[in-house]
């Protein structure tokens, strides 16, 4: 949690706020990822990337 408080603190000192949509997407993506690797979705999720 130590990296995330250093992040946001980074962000909001060098006006990087703009950063924070973009770091939430790749997130997100990430997290799909990892959550429909065994599933029978995987296909159909490869196929986007």
């Amino acid at each position: 949690m130590d990296f995330l408080k250093d992040l946001w603190l980074f962000m909001k000192e060098r006006k990087k706020i703009w950063l924070a949509p973009v770091l939430i997407i790749i997130l997100l993506l990430g997290l799909v990822l990892v959550l429909s690797g065994g599933s029978a979705l995987a296909p159909f999720i490869y196929t986007l990337f």
